[in-house]
C-alpha cells in the first residue's frame, strides 16, 4: 500500500511585534522581537498551528534568531 502525502501550504504570520535593543546583521537596521505563528493546511483543512517568538529585522524582514 502506497501513500502520498502532499503539504499544500504553510504561512508564517506576525501577531505582535516589539522594539528590541540591536540591529540586523545584514542591513544594520532595527530589530524587533515577534510573536510568530505558523500554519500548516492540507487540502484546505487547518491541520497544524505553532506558536513561537523570533527576532526580526524592522527593515528588511530576515528572520535572525528563532525561539520555539
Amino acid at each position: 500500500m502506497v501513500c502520498f502525502c502532499f503539504l499544500i501550504n504553510q504561512k508564517r504570520k506576525v501577531r505582535q511585534t516589539k522594539p528590541v535593543a540591536g540591529t540586523c546583521s545584514r542591513c544594520g537596521r532595527g530589530a524587533q522581537v515577534a510573536d510568530m505563528e505558523t500554519s500548516t493546511t492540507f487540502c484546505r483543512i487547518p491541520i497544524h498551528s505553532t506558536s513561537w517568538k523570533a527576532i526580526i529585522c524592522s527593515t528588511c524582514g530576515a528572520l535572525l534568531k528563532s525561539y520555539r
